[in-house]
């Protein structure tokens, strides 16, 4: 266990699960429109594929037992979107050839209870992180305001690494905010390396962050204390269709998995409310089609 490669049998098992489970999940749980003429009772494979993030093709691979080294990022992702207990999802996980995860690892996982609060704010820009400011999920409004994170993978899921690569971003920082930014979310990540001294996924991202940016080597090795946080968490966003949004920007912390949750939302009645609205419809429309 632990190699993440299966044999024959053992991919048939897994995917025989992942089908079986997909059958059971109500579409309007998780989120997904039914229509009239639906004849599937649970979720369509290219439904399950999307709210997972993978490739539908990918999906048909390892359901039908032809893809046989699902990443624990996959399993994770599955679990999530099929809304699986603790239990069925330690047992995909061991399906997949993982070892479950333990409390010593950053945990990529949201409870039920905690998605069933995403799903209230189904219509706010909202994006999830784990405690390595690894990207988990991010909604479609989120999508529609910031751009779309759907195309992501590896390390440009990162959020520290997104900063200081200075890849592109909607978010108005003046070179002193971003600065201070940046020197936040290095001292924050150092604080997740105390925590987690031994997930080992945790020291490549960092050893991939040291190699691949000088400004984020500068600012692990200064282990200078982190400015002080902006009192008024208030974001600029230059929207592509909608122009200029100032939004209010809070982080709230799942503390039980150590979570990072960002809401966006505006002042009702504001030209930044109106304008926000604006975005989310333009976006979401264009995401879907």
């Amino acid at each position: 266990m632990g190699t993440g490669r299966l044999d024959g049998v053992e991919a048939w098992e897994f995917g025989r699960t992942v089908r079986r489970w997909r059958d059971r999940v109500a579409p309007e749980t998780v989120g997904v429109p039914v229509g009239r003429r639906r004849r599937a009772s649970g979720l369509r494979r290219e439904e399950l594929a999307a709210l997972t993030g993978i490739s539908a093709d990918y999906l048909t691979r390892l359901e039908q037992g032809r893809a046989t080294a699902p990443s624990a990022q996959v399993v994770e992702s599955l679990a999530r979107a099929l809304r699986l207990a603790d239990t069925e999802r330690d047992l995909l996980y061991r399906l997949a050839g993982h070892a479950t995860p333990g409390p010593d690892v950053v945990s990529s996982r949201v409870l039920p209870s905690v998605q069933r609060l995403l799903d209230r704010l189904s219509h706010t820009p909202v994006v999830v992180y784990d405690a390595s400011w690894t990207l988990i999920l991010a909604n479609a409004p989120y999508d529609a305001l910031m751009g779309d994170t759907t195309t992501w993978r590896g390390l440009d899921r990162n959020a520290v690494w997104r900063n200081v690569a200075r890849l592109p971003s909607r978010v108005v920082h003046t070179a002193r905010e971003q600065a201070e930014h940046e020197a936040r979310l290095v001292a924050d990540l150092r604080l997740t390396a105390s925590r987690y001294p031994a997930d080992r996924a945790l020291r490549r991202l960092v050893a991939d962050l040291t190699s691949g940016s000088p400004r984020f080597a500068e600012l692990w090795d200064a282990e200078a204390p982190p400015p002080p946080a902006d009192p008024s968490r208030r974001k600029t966003i230059d929207h592509p269709a909608v122009g200029l949004i100032t939004l209010d920007c809070d982080t709230l912390l799942v503390t039980l998995d150590d979570l990072r949750i960002t809401v966006y939302t505006a002042e009702p009645g504001t030209e930044d409310a109106r304008r926000l609205d604006l975005a989310v419809v333009l976006g979401t429309q264009s995401l879907q089609l």
